[in-house]
């Protein structure tokens, strides 16, 4: 009887040892998978927090971080009545294209504007061209023809360029910072000898691409292009008691190319500012009034309702866009278009039934001017 219990107690004792090592066992298991997940959250880019952990490979597949911006910033303010010669309506459109990189320094930058200037009569017709168009002030050159008034020998273009030099390394607080007089001209040292021009539209535009911008697929050593054509657009007559329309209507393209020479992201918008005039040669809209592009309107553009395939203007400039990343310039122009200019592939119609023939343009212009 004494040894049945002595082996019970000896039993007893055995299965405690067991299940204490499988409790401490236990244990060993769940601090583990605990450090596991603690490192696995130290690789989450610190840049671009995520809500859930399914969205970080989207996040390391944009280039770290890296973002492609565009914006514009439309003035009239030139504008004047008609009298003893025509009168102009004239759209100012300064546009800004950026690299951002992950810490949030532009890393590239381009700055141009377009001047669209449509003449009307003291009679309320339109005097300029219907198939007039109008390139930038960089594309324009030296027959901008600032070189002779500016106090630094410098032509428009040339000023921009030093702008956009003098922005790259910058974050936009920094920019922000740029120091102007009281009417927007460069008060640096460091930027007045290169820079005499008013630079408020254009530290505007860039401020509001860098708010624009996001992770396309770009990298911070891409090549960065920005390409603009401007035409008269809608433009009518006085016709009756209602006024006519001066249309300054403009597309912008950007993009971005990789050491291939392909496009690695790219932006697609457009702008179209109407100026009324009277019969009288009068100027009846408001000047000071500001003007969004298209990709700004969204469905406040009101394309949806006509759209036989239902999408506003932005979603199919957006679907464009999408298709010609991992293009060669020649591959986008080669783009195959109807006579109306609507692409007719049909691994493109799906998602894009407008006309594209100024995209082509814009992005043309873009990749050749690309630095």
């Amino acid at each position: 009887m004494k040894k049945l219990l002595i082996l019970v107690m000896g039993l007893v004792l055995v299965m405690g040892a067991f299940t204490a090592c499988k409790s401490k066992d236990a244990e060993e298991t769940d601090t583990k998978t605990e450090v596991e997940t603690k490192d696995e959250e130290k690789t989450e880019p610190t840049t671009e927090p995520t809500e859930a952990p399914t969205e970080a490979p989207e996040t390391v597949s944009n280039a770290a971080g890296v973002k492609t911006g565009l914006a514009v910033i439309t003035s009239a303010k030139s504008s004047k009545d008609a009298g003893d010669s025509d009168g102009t309506a004239q759209a100012d459109s300064t546009a800004a294209a950026v690299i951002i990189d992950e810490n949030g320094v532009i890393v590239n930058c381009v700055i141009d504007v377009v001047q669209t200037k449509i003449g009307f009569s003291k009679n309320g017709e339109v005097t300029t061209d219907s198939a007039a168009q109008f390139i930038s002030k960089h594309e324009l050159g030296d027959d901008y023809q600032m070189r002779g008034a500016s106090k630094i020998g410098k032509e428009w273009n040339e000023q921009a360029t030093a702008l956009a030099e003098y922005i790259i390394g910058k974050t936009i607080d920094e920019v922000k910072g740029i120091a102007v007089d009281e009417n927007s001209y460069p008060a640096a040292e460091d930027l007045t000898s290169s820079v005499t021009m008013n630079i408020g539209s254009m530290l505007g535009a860039v401020e509001k691409a860098v708010a624009n911008a996001q992770p396309l697929g770009a990298s911070a050593s891409d090549k960065l292009g920005l390409g603009i054509i401007s035409e008269l657009g809608h433009s009518t007559k006085n016709a009756g008691d209602e006024d006519g329309v001066a249309q300054a209507y403009t597309h912008y393209g950007v993009v971005t190319l990789g050491t291939d020479g392909k496009i690695t992201s790219s932006i697609i918008d457009a702008s179209q500012a109407n100026i009324s005039f009277s019969k009288e040669g009068k100027i009846t809209s408001d000047l000071a009034a500001s003007f969004q592009t298209k990709n700004e309107l969204g469905d406040g553009y009101g394309m949806r309702t006509a759209s036989k395939i239902g999408k506003e203007w932005n979603e199919q400039a957006k679907a464009f866009t999408d298709y010609i990343v991992g293009k060669a310039m020649n591959d986008v122009t080669s783009i195959a278009i109807s006579e109306e200019g609507t692409p007719t592939s049909e691994d493109l119609t799906g998602s894009v039934t407008v006309g594209i023939g100024s995209f082509l343009t814009v992005i043309e212009k873009a990749c050749t001017t690309a630095k």
